[in-house]
This record gives structure tokens, sequence and C-alpha cells, in this order.
């Protein structure tokens, strides 16, 4: 059985494991090269001090895959809207790992009263891309030639998923 839950320390060699497979053989992320364990504790650790979730897909002790939001820009007038992440280790792909992740970050969002969320995709991961339109994310851009790797020029795709705000924001200045 699969189990969400919230992240831990000890998950980050694993979380790394993921995170690095997916820069060295796909384009869901545009760096080249792999991060340290360092890079994904700092990462881990500006999560939990900006308040953010960070979610795995557990089954016996292997982490399947990880969610999380993050801001989507500095400025103070951006912080009701956030930018989420959906990474999925590749011997898991397939199984709806990514419904499971995005489920509770989509309610967390909601819980943290943000207004919208935001996903840069690359406009040729359909897998991605399908998974946010299931909840209803719609694509508001799409810019041609943004990145460059594995010798080609990729385009990327931003989709917006506009949530309930109960609050008047303007309680928040």
């Amino acid at each position: 059985m699969i189990a969400i839950r919230d992240a831990i320390v000890d998950d980050l060699p694993q979380l790394l494991d993921i995170y690095n497979d997916i820069i060295l053989t796909t384009t869901a992320v545009y760096y080249y090269k792999p991060h340290t364990l360092e890079m994904r504790r700092a990462w881990f650790d500006e999560k939990k001090q900006q308040g953010f979730p960070l979610f795995v897909a557990e089954e016996r002790g292997r982490i399947l895959g990880f969610s999380t939001l993050g801001p989507f820009r500095v400025p103070t007038a951006y912080k009701y809207s956030v930018e989420n992440t959906v990474h999925v280790a590749k011997e898991a792909r397939g199984r709806g790992i990514g419904k499971l992740l995005m489920k509770p970050l989509i309610d967390e969002a909601i819980n943290l009263q943000m207004h919208t969320i935001i996903a840069g995709i690359d406009a040729n991961n359909e897998v991605s891309l399908r998974l946010h339109k299931y909840f209803g994310f719609e694509e508001t851009a799409h810019f041609k030639q943004v990145g460059f790797k594995f010798g080609d020029w990729l385009d990327l795709k931003f989709l917006q998923l506009i949530l309930p705000t109960p609050r008047h924001p303007e309680e928040f200045y």
C-alpha cells in the first residue's frame, strides 16, 4: 500500500536519487548537473522554514515520489501564488503516484490561503500536462525555446489552477 506523508530529513537520500535521475535523464527540470545531498538539505530546510508542504509517496520504506509547493515569485504582491513540483521515481511511473501526491498539495495550498498554483512544465512532458489538467489546471502560457538541454531547444508551458480563496486578501496587508 502506498502512503502519502510529510517528508522527513531521513527521506533526503531517496529524494536526491529521484531528483538526480530526473536531471540526468529527462527535461522535467532544466538543470544539467546532479545535485548534492547538501543542496537537498538546504532545499528541505527552506521549505520547512517557509511553511510549505513537502509530501512523499512511500511503499514498504521506499520513496516513490514527492510533491511540494514554493514561492512563484519574490515580490510581496505574489504572496498568494505558489508554484508546484511533482516528481515520481522512474520505476514507479504509470502507477498513479502523481495523482496521489497532487491532491494533498492542492488541499494544503487552500489551507495556506493561496489563491493560485502555477506549474511550469516542459512542453513535451505529456504525462505531467495530463496530470495537471486532470486536476483542473489550465494552460496560460507557452514560452518557445526558453531552455536548452540534450542538444535541443525546449519550450515551457505554464498551467494554472485558481483556488477558492475564503478570506479577502486585504486582511493580510
